[in-house]
Parts: structure tokens; sequence; C-alpha cells
């Protein structure tokens, strides 16, 4: 059971909703980014979005990502993001092994996190975007 596993606490890992120029257009996508110097294996990252959109209570559908293997100090992109989303809460939750032992987070991007005011430039990514710790 659940209760059963001992989670360590995550360190080393973020996650970051950045914008890049393709072909001329903008796109927005998810990005983790492992800064520890060990590899994380099996990681697996759900996404959902909750919160009210014009009025109405709205939650999109849970998304599941399965990366093998996230080499040390190096970044992958989960998914693309569409900025109509921006006005919901944009939740992660992201589980891996390092070794035989298990680590949990979740990362949530509240609504308004995206803000314009917020975007920075997020050297690790070479990229503009949010970075959440």
């Amino acid at each position: 059971m659940k209760k059963d596993i001992k989670f360590h606490p995550v360190t080393g890992v973020k996650l970051a909703i950045a914008k890049e120029e393709v072909n001329g257009q903008t796109e927005w996508g998810v990005y983790i980014i492992n800064l520890n110097m060990i590899e994380l294996k099996n990681l697996m990252i759900t996404s959902k979005g909750y919160g009210t959109m014009n009025g109405e209570e709205k939650k999109t559908s849970t998304l599941r990502h399965m990366i093998e293997e996230l080499g040390p100090q190096s970044i992958a992109k989960v998914e693309p993001i569409d900025p109509n989303l921006f006005s919901l809460n944009n939740e992660f939750w992201v589980s891996y092994y390092i070794l035989d032992q298990i680590f949990d987070k979740k990362f949530v991007f509240v609504e308004g996190s995206m803000d314009k005011s917020n975007i920075q430039y997020i050297p690790d990514l070479d990229l503009e975007g949010v970075l959440h710790p």
C-alpha cells in the first residue's frame, strides 16, 4: 500500500513552463530539469488542470508521461501546453527512482503564475518562462 512506501524528499529536480519559437510560432512546453549528479529512472509524470474559466468550473483530462531515464544535469520536455490553460491551476505530480529509492513531488503552477510579470529567463533551458522550484 502507498502508506507503506517511504518517500524521500525531492531535491535537485525542477519543473518549468517555457516558450520557444518554432517556425515563427510561439510554442509553450513543460520541462523537467534534473540538477542532480545522478540519473533519475522511471519518471512518471501526471498532469492535470483545474479551476474556474469564464465563470465555470473546469477540469482537464489527466495526462500521464513516462521517461525511462533522465541523465545527470539534463532536461527533458514533458509535454506541450496550450496557453489557454494558464488561467487554470496546472498540477504536475512527479515520481522517480534514484537507485532503488522512490521520490515523489507535486508541482502546481497556480492560476496567474504564468502572468507576463512572472516570466523570466531560465538559464538551464536557455528559454523564457516560469520556473517552479
